[in-house]
């Protein structure tokens, strides 16, 4: 993982040391601690006739490999609410959130930065299809038919656990309106 030279704070050099049981990067000048933490991400795997809907990257890293459409949250921004709006930025769709997937770190990019993706499970709920924002090409998937060529191991990991939802294996969390995680009206149904 890449490492910050100088202090956000006070614009010291940072050193290494042990903190906490782990090798951590401090600042010589005011002592604050760089936390290197996850970058929130949320992701979907919208779901149509037993098929998933992946999207091919338009834009590094990765450029050309496939990859469950998602993204970024912004800094205020509720997963669920964050993953609508991605999905209809790359794909065109409105999706109605169904359950949660998964959480799983990866990294992203050329520093490696760490990522926390928080992955549903959605249906379409309305809108065209069309590749947009960082997508070049959209594509549906059966649980036997999908690519090699996965962007992150995340991707891996997470269609990995839908597949295992499918033979029964794996129950992913209902998204109901007392679930904290975020209520079904998130979901982009008018």
């Amino acid at each position: 993982m890449g490492r910050d030279a100088f202090c956000p704070r006070c614009g010291g050099s940072l050193g290494q040391r042990s903190v906490e049981g782990r090798e951590r990067q401090v600042c010589s000048r005011c002592g604050r601690i760089h936390y290197r933490n996850a970058r929130p991400c949320a992701c979907a795997l919208v779901i149509e006739d037993g098929r998933v809907l992946l999207v091919r990257r338009a834009i590094e890293p990765f450029y050309g490999y496939w990859d469950i459409p998602g993204g970024f949250l912004e800094a205020e921004e509720h997963p669920a609410a964050g993953v609508v709006r991605e999905i209809e930025e790359e794909t065109g769709l409105r999706i109605r959130l169904t359950a949660l997937l998964g959480i799983y770190v990866d990294t992203y990019g050329a520093e490696d930065d760490y990522t926390l993706n928080i992955h549903y499970l959605a249906e379409v709920a309305g809108g065209d299809p069309r590749p947009a924002s960082d997508a070049s090409e959209l594509a549906w998937f059966a649980p036997r038919e999908l690519p090699s060529d996965l962007a992150f191991d995340s991707d891996y990991q997470a269609l990995k656990d839908w597949q295992r939802a499918m033979r029964g294996e794996f129950t992913p969390m209902p998204l109901i309106s007392e679930n904290p995680i975020g209520p079904p009206e998130l979901g982009g149904a008018d």
